[in-house]
C-alpha cells in the first residue's frame, strides 16, 4: 500500500514535468573552456519563421577565430569561415560582413556549432551537403585536431525554423 501511494505522489509530480531534448551537446575537441556562452539572438531553443532574420551571439575568454557551421535537415553549411573576434561578446553577423542570417526551409530543428582556435586556422571549415550525426561529429573533430586542447573549444546551439 505505501509503495503505491509512493509511485503514485511520483507519477503524480512528474507528470507535471517537461522534457526538453537537446542535441548532441558532449562534443569532442572542446577540451577547453575558452567559449563560455553561444545562442541565437532570441536564446538557445527559440523558434523562428521561415524568412526571418536570426543572429548569433559568441562569448569567448580570449581572442581568437571563430567558424560557425550549420545543420538543419541533415544539410550541412558553413555560415562563418575563420572570423577573428576579441575577448567579450560577438554578435554574428558583425557589421563589417554587410550580411542578413535568413532563417530558410525546411522546418525543424537547425543545429549550429561555434569552432573556436586562439591561432589563425591553417584551412577553412567549408560544409556543403548532406551529413548525419556521424559525419557532422568527425568533420568537427578532426577540424581540430591540429590545434592544442587548450588553444581550441567547441560549443553547440539549436533553434527551432517554423
Amino acid at each position: 500500500m505505501r509503495n503505491a501511494i509512493l509511485l503514485g505522489t511520483l507519477a503524480l509530480g512528474l507528470s507535471a514535468c517537461s522534457v526538453t531534448v537537446r542535441p548532441n551537446l558532449g562534443l569532442q575537441g572542446s577540451g577547453s573552456n575558452l567559449i563560455t556562452s553561444f545562442r541565437p539572438d532570441r536564446g538557445e531553443g527559440s523558434t523562428y519563421a521561415v524568412g526571418e532574420s536570426v543572429r548569433f551571439v559568441v562569448s569567448t575568454r580570449s581572442a581568437g577565430y571563430v567558424t560557425l557551421i550549420a545543420l538543419q535537415g541533415g544539410e550541412a553549411s558553413t555560415i562563418v569561415r575563420n572570423a577573428y573576434v576579441p575577448a567579450g561578446t560577438t554578435v554574428f553577423p558583425r557589421a563589417q560582413d554587410n550580411q542578413v542570417y535568413t532563417v530558410g526551409a525546411p522546418r525543424g530543428l537547425q543545429r549550429v556549432r561555434a569552432i573556436f582556435t586562439r591561432v589563425r586556422p591553417t584551412s577553412d571549415l567549408v560544409l556543403r551537403g548532406t551529413f548525419d550525426d556521424g559525419r557532422w561529429n568527425a568533420t568537427s573533430t578532426a577540424y581540430l585536431q591540429p590545434y592544442a586542447v587548450e588553444d581550441r573549444d567547441v560549443q553547440e546551439t539549436y533553434l527551432y525554423i517554423r
